[in-house]
């Protein structure tokens, strides 16, 4: 088998076991609509800082990515993660990384992980630990990677995008659509994001029992 075919053959199935495994979330979840106001949170940053959402309130908005050290699907993310935060945060939308995972599951996630890869891939936006889940569970996230757009209104944010990135999570290359760039571009020009939803694909969020 060579490398393209097996390295094809590894994302069908991570995408497979995602799938099976996204159904995995708690019945209390709901999630944000929308349109719908986001509740200001408080998390812990890498830096070891509490950072809140209400700290952004200079900003046009944010752009909220839950993600996570060890999944396959965030790897691949990182950089563009990264890109986004350097093309937006001078345009008043900042990248707001949020690991949402329980590090029982998986050491990788551990707070002090965290910290070895922002260090590492020398993050230049906040990662904060969701230790509780409960700013997960109120957003409604189910993966990692997966994007919430926010836009400011006075002392308020309220979603206006929720998602993948773009439209391949394997290729940079190959992306063809790129949903969280299109919906901020239309953001600043004061336009109507016109797709305000759309499926993320990644590892399912592990969840505390």
């Amino acid at each position: 088998m060579n490398t393209r075919i097996y390295r094809t053959c590894l994302w069908i199935g991570l995408l497979a076991w995602s799938t099976l495994k996204a159904a995995d979330h708690p019945t209390d979840q709901r999630g944000y609509n929308i349109g719908e106001t986001v509740a200001n949170f408080v998390l812990k940053n890498v830096d070891g800082r509490m950072l809140g959402l209400s700290e952004f309130r200079a900003s046009k908005g944010v752009i909220v990515v839950f993600t996570t050290n060890h999944c396959p699907y965030a790897k691949a993310y990182e950089d563009r993660i990264i890109a986004l935060d350097a093309k937006y945060k001078s345009q008043g939308f900042p990248v707001l990384a949020i690991n949402p995972n329980d590090p029982s599951a998986y050491e990788e996630d551990s707070y002090e992980n965290m910290k070895v890869r922002a260090n590492a891939k020398r993050y230049p936006f906040p990662y904060l630990f969701d230790d509780t889940q409960k700013v997960a569970k109120n957003f409604g996230a189910s993966r990692t990677p997966q994007v919430y757009i926010l836009v400011r209104e006075g002392d308020k944010f309220t979603v206006q995008y929720m998602g993948a990135l773009d439209d391949n999570s394997q290729d940079p290359s190959g992306v063809t659509r790129r949903y969280v760039e299109d919906a901020v571009n239309n953001l600043i020009q004061g336009k109507p994001v016109m797709l305000n939803v759309t499926k993320s694909v990644g590892c399912a969020i592990q969840w505390k029992e």
